[in-house]
């Protein structure tokens, strides 16, 4: 099984953006997630289309089973 971290921001201009890391820690919590989108907002790391990140929407861990049909 496959899992990923998926954190959601808004940028200034309003659009949604997700950044997605794969294999996050398994005891991961809400607050790191949180934490680590602020420090992504506060050093303006990824600037979108112009616009730089300005919001936290959304932290969830997604995960997906392959199962191959042989």
């Amino acid at each position: 099984m496959t899992k990923t971290l998926e954190m959601v921001f808004r940028t200034a201009a309003g659009n949604e953006v997700s950044l997605n890391l794969p294999d996050p820690k398994d005891d991961l919590t809400l607050t790191q997630a949180q934490a680590v989108m602020q420090d992504v907002i506060d050093k303006n790391i990824f600037v979108i289309k112009g616009s730089a990140l300005a919001e936290k929407v959304e932290a969830r861990v997604s995960s997906r089973e392959t199962v191959a049909l042989v």
